[in-house]
């Protein structure tokens, strides 16, 4: 069975009327702020129905406290931007129900903190106080029912109704700090804490409630309080004095002052018998009707003084009987007793308190017109914006400061640079591709491009086959011309002076094949000279560490450095978190509540700032382990200089570093030699491609010129076996005239030619049909010359096409006169027709000496080894002379060379 309580008195709540906020807020914010007023419309209604919850729908318990702080939090936000609003408030009065109605929103402030003091005594009165936790919230809500009702003394000093009074106000507080007294030593006694603290938290309790016994006097016959508050009051002024009593009497008889201890008990018992007949009468007289106390509060504070008196009386009876029997103490006046000491245990919570809490601060939530800030409230925000600025310009001022004092230590000491050389030392070489230079490395990527996408030695087979190509289609057309010139009859004229010029070009290409194989030859012995070099292997061989030659501090150098690289990194860390931090604040709603506390700006952005403190002290540490890292590495650095410099490893790594600039010098001359390689390639594959095509276009001619000569020489052969035929026995065809018979002569096998000049009429011949003329022999000699210009004249001459090789410094051909043959009679001056010009001119004369191409030992000269071939000659069947077009000379133009290398490269088979 629980143990009885006593009860607990509450405040009873006010009532009010409903209260127009629309209109005095529009006319203030058109008025004051100079906006529009509808724009508000929302807010407005927000915070209408803010107030109609809090104090006209909300109850004495969670939730309705939750309201009221809600309301209350965004009057003081209303007040600190409409501090002249005038409205209507009117509230009936707790005790007397009379209607105060004011428009000072200082009123409706005050009266919604009575509400709120009323509901937290409420919800304290309506606690489970058998339970420790209902015993923990019916403390803190009495307190802060105190805190309210103080605040409302202290601010609120012209009570305009008898509730807010300071006399009323005050004679709650007292019995609200009594009651939770009273908890607390319910709490004790719970938790059987020492008998002197419950005696002095008893002693504590009966005195205030004696106090409230003696003031509740003065309101007597005006109606204010309930009578039944005055009987509880004095009931527990009686019941507290005995348990103070009881459990100092306890103290004593433990001290072994026994005599004190049985006066105390008996005390105890008389205070408890008082008490228990004035809860005998009160419970005889309850009548349920007090909304203020519970229910059951005359059955409560009778059982609970009946139990404490049958406790004091058993108690008394047995202290009494020790002291007969055992002790036999002397029993001293009750006036002579010491007084009990008090123990002041229930202080009001602040509303400060309530409202800053966390979850106060979210039940208010955000402002209603948190758009309308006031001009002053700008004015401040910016001054603190300016604080807040300078403090991120030092400390960003502080990290660089310390950034490049560590950055230019490190240079001063060459820690980066000789760090390498010295763990090189100690290591016993270096190996590997970070011995590399970047330009080394560089050169090697940009051949392997290179190589990946043409290699040299490619090249060089595709050389070779142009080059055999070429030769022996040259020679095929030598042998073709030397069978033609076997093949030639005696009754024509000889095909050496025709072709003369076209042997003069084989020969000329043959010379140029020669003359460029030295080339080819000194270019395979270049690229045999550097391909096995390290530039064009894979990657370099990374040598095995050797034993350690230098007992170094290197690791706790490293180890320094990646410190500091660490303090940097946090330090940037912390003061991106700062300049986020003061980017993210902001102190207006701070700045509008402190609105009316004039000259506090600058006490407010100093506590402000303070938030800020815990970055700066990380920076400042920082800068301090930074410096003591930097310190440290001074002292290994300077130990390590002179240990290195004494030791085998400083020659070894002299001699290392002197094989490296030998290594790269060679390597860069390996990487010339591998440029003017492809430079010379290049250019003789262009050259061996222009001669191929000299080549065919030479070939062609020679086919046609051979072909043409047998066309001919068939022609011929049919024409001497149709003549040598015998005669007919009548008569006989007339002798065929000199015309006539050269007519015959087609060289172009039926094809049309230019029309001949009528030659003179022989005088020399008679009449083919004299009887005495003998026969004809079989094979006739060769007629003379016709005066026809051949088919097989040369073209007009074109530009030479590859004249950019610069090798020939003519292309043009002049056509000489052929002498006539010793074979053919003469004949007579006046009947001998024109002589038929060639149709092969000559070849100018060789030149005197090829140029030749030698490499020299820092790049090739800027002339080719490749003469240029002559320009081709077109011997097949012209065109009728005013048809005839030139043929357009070749375009090709020497190629450029690669971007990213330097020009004397590419100077190979140059002019």
């Amino acid at each position: 069975m629980p143990k009885p309580v006593s009860p607990m008195v509450s405040i009873p709540k006010k009532s009010t009327e409903e209260v127009d906020w629309t209109t005095p807020i529009r006319n203030l914010v058109a008025k004051s702020y100079g906006e529009n007023p509808d724009t508000y419309a929302q807010e407005y209604q927000t915070l209408q129905r803010c107030r109609q919850d809090a104090v006209k729908g909300a109850g004495s318990d969670i939730t309705g406290r939750d309201l009221l702080y809600k309301y209350f939090g965004q009057l003081e936000l209303l007040e600190l931007r409409f501090s002249e609003i005038r409205v209507n408030f009117s509230w009936n009065d707790a005790f007397t129900n009379k209607v105060t109605t004011q428009t000072s929103i200082a009123y409706e402030k005050a009266s919604v903190l009575f509400q709120i003091a009323a509901t937290h005594s409420a919800i304290a009165s309506s606690q489970n106080r058998s339970d420790a936790k209902g015993l923990k919230l019916a403390f803190y809500y009495f307190r802060t029912c105190a805190g309210m009702l103080t605040y409302i003394n202290e601010n609120f000093l012209h009570a305009p109704s008898t509730d807010l009074s300071r006399d009323v106000i005050k004679f709650l507080v007292g019995i609200i700090l009594a009651q939770a007294t009273e908890v607390f030593l319910e709490k004790c006694i719970e938790e059987k804490k020492a008998n002197t603290l419950v005696a002095k938290i008893a002693s504590q309790a009966a005195s205030m409630y004696t106090s409230l016994s003696e003031e509740v006097k003065d309101f007597m016959g005006k109606g204010i309080f309930d009578r039944n508050w005055v009987t509880l009051v004095q009931i527990k002024s009686k019941l507290f004095g005995s348990i103070a009593q009881f459990y100092r009497a306890q103290v004593d008889d433990k001290a072994g002052n026994h005599g004190e201890a049985l006066v105390r008990y008996t005390l105890a018992e008389t205070l408890a018998k008082e008490g228990h007949r004035s809860a005998q009468s009160f419970s005889a007289i309850w009548s349920h009707v007090s909304p203020t106390l519970p229910a059951d509060a005359g059955t409560s504070i009778l059982e609970r003084t009946k139990s404490h008196l049958q406790v004091c009386t058993d108690r008394k009876n047995e202290a009494q009987r020790e002291n007969d029997l055992i002790y036999n103490a002397v029993l001293p006046s009750p006036d002579a007793l010491p007084n009990i000491d008090k123990a002041s245990v229930a202080t009001p919570i602040t509303i400060q308190e309530v409202y800053s809490a966390p979850d106060v601060q979210k039940i208010i939530g955000q402002d209603i017109f948190i758009k309308l800030i006031p001009l002053s409230v700008h004015e401040s925000a910016s001054v603190y914006s300016e604080e807040k600025a300078k403090l991120v310009r030092k400390e960003v001022e502080n990290a660089e400061s310390a950034e490049v004092g560590v950055r230019s230590a490190l240079e001063a000491m060459g820690v980066q640079e000789g760090l390498g050389r010295f763990k090189a030392m100690a290591e016993g070489g270096i190996g590997g591709e970070e011995e590399i230079p970047l330009e080394v490395r560089r050169w090697r990527e940009d051949i392997g491009v290179m190589e990946d996408r043409e290699s040299v030695d490619a090249l060089m087979r595709e050389l070779a086959r142009l080059k055999e190509a070429v030769k022996s289609e040259l020679e095929a057309l030598s042998r073709d011309l030397d069978v033609e010139s076997r093949d030639c009859e005696t009754m024509r004229e000889p095909s050496a002076s025709l072709n003369k010029s076209v042997r003069q070009d084989i020969k000329s290409h043959l010379s140029a094949l020669d003359a460029a194989a030295t080339s080819d030859q000194q270019v395979c012995a270049l690229w045999d000279s550097v391909k096995g070099d390290d530039l064009f292997r894979a990657s370099a061989q990374r040598g095995a560490p050797s034993e350690s030659l230098l007992d170094l501090d290197i690791g706790e150098i490293e180890e320094r450095l990646g410190r500091i690289k660490k303090i940097a990194y946090e330090r940037n860390e912390v003061l991106k978190d700062l300049k986020e931090k003061i980017q993210a604040d902001d102190v207006s709603h701070i700045l509008l509540l402190n609105r009316r506390n004039t000259g506090a700006e600058p006490t407010l952005f100093a506590a402000e700032l303070e938030k800020f403190k815990p970055y700066q002290q990380r920076l400042t540490a920082t800068v301090h382990h930074q410096q003591m890292a930097l310190q440290e590495i001074q002292g290994l650095w300077k130990s390590l200089r002179d240990i290195a410099g004494r030791g085998p490893g400083a020659k070894k790594w002299e001699e290392r570093e002197k094989r490296k600039k030998d290594a790269v010098r060679r390597i860069s001359s390996a990487r010339d030699g591998y440029m003017e390689v492809r430079d010379g390639l290049t250019k003789g594959l262009q050259f061996y491609s222009q001669l191929t095509e000299l080549s065919a276009t030479l070939s062609r001619n020679v086919k046609s010129f051979v072909s043409d000569r047998r066309s001919e020489r068939d022609k011929l052969v049919g024409q001497a076996e149709r003549k040598s035929a015998p005669a007919l026995p009548t008569t006989a065809p007339p002798p065929p005239s000199m015309e006539t018979s050269f007519a015959s002569m087609n060289l172009q096998g039926g094809m049309n030619r230019p029309s001949l000049p009528k030659p003179p009429q022989p005088t020399s011949y008679t009449n083919a049909r004299l009887p005495t003329q003998p026969p004809r022999p079989s094979y006739l000699p060769p007629p003379p010359p016709q005066p026809v210009h051949s088919s097989y004249a040369a073209p007009t001459p074109t530009p030479d096409p590859y004249a950019n090789l610069g090798l020939f410094s003519s292309s043009q051909y002049s056509a000489p006169s052929t002498q006539p043959q010793s074979s053919a009679p003469p004949p007579p001056p006046s009947s001998l027709p024109p002589q038929r010009q060639s149709s092969f001119p000559p070849h100018p004369p060789p030149p005197q000496s090829q140029p030749s191409y030698q490499y020299a030992p820092q790049g090739y000269s800027t002339s080719s080894p490749f003469p240029a071939p002559p320009p081709p000659m077109q011997y097949s069947t012209p065109p009728p002379p005013s048809n005839t077009t030139p043929r357009p000379p070749s375009q090709s133009q020497p190629m450029p060379p690669p971007q990213g290398y330097n020009s004397q490269y590419y100077q190979g088979y140059g002019r």
